[in-house]
């Protein structure tokens, strides 16, 4: 089991891009959560099996197709007790 705290920078607002993350960290069985961040990126926290973490990061490199990812900061973090995936506001 991994825990990430996932910061992605670039155009990640208003193109889907949560709900993307939220449809393939469901399909991967990952749990946590994504949220738009006030200075135009998201954050995300993902705790899962470390080959589906892996899995779903990468997804989140392209993100959908109206996406633009610059840049994403990844660190690893004390995983919680946490049983599915949404989207927090």
């Amino acid at each position: 089991m991994i825990c990430v705290r996932v910061r992605v920078s670039g155009r990640v607002q208003g193109v889907g891009y949560r709900h993307f993350t939220t449809i393939h960290a469901k399909e991967l069985e990952v749990v946590g959560w994504v949220r738009n961040l006030p200075g135009g990126g998201v954050e995300a926290l993902l705790q899962g099996e470390r080959p589906k973490v892996g899995e779903l990061l990468n997804q989140m490199k392209t993100g959908p197709a109206q996406a633009l990812v610059s840049g994403m900061d990844i660190s690893e973090v004390e995983c919680q007790e946490i049983d599915d995936f949404k989207v927090v506001y």
